[in-house]
């Protein structure tokens, strides 16, 4: 069985909903940096000139190859990542080797069979 690392970047506010998506589409856990801190092309800044950081949370999402792609398409739906920019980024890099994931693997068998 092979694995994408799914990487996220995302609105601090839309993290549960975001979870509880990938999760329906096939992933089976994920990890969660809080508060980190993004800039776009153009620098937020308010009123008074000071700057504005955005407040984003990182999810980290180790997810089966033939899964990948509907979570991360899930992922950019419900966090709305096309619609306005500074909403957050998505992308997935290939896993070459991966431990700690034995009951994980068990689980996905069966919905993998059924998928593909």
């Amino acid at each position: 069985m092979h694995f994408k690392l799914i990487v996220a970047f995302v609105n601090e506010k839309m993290t549960d909903k975001i979870l509880d998506a990938s999760r329906s589409s096939g992933a089976t856990g994920a990890t969660v940096i809080n508060r980190a801190h993004g800039e776009g092309i153009v620098k937020n800044k308010s009123l008074f000139g000071l700057s504005v950081d955005n407040q984003f949370d990182i999810l980290l999402f180790l997810v089966e190859e033939h899964l990948s792609l509907d979570v991360l398409e899930k992922i950019k739906l419900i966090g709305k990542f096309d619609d306005s920019p500074g909403t957050g980024i998505a992308f997935q890099i290939d896993a070459e080797d991966a431990v700690g994931i034995s009951h994980q693997i068990k689980e996905l068998n069966g919905i993998v069979e059924e998928r593909i």
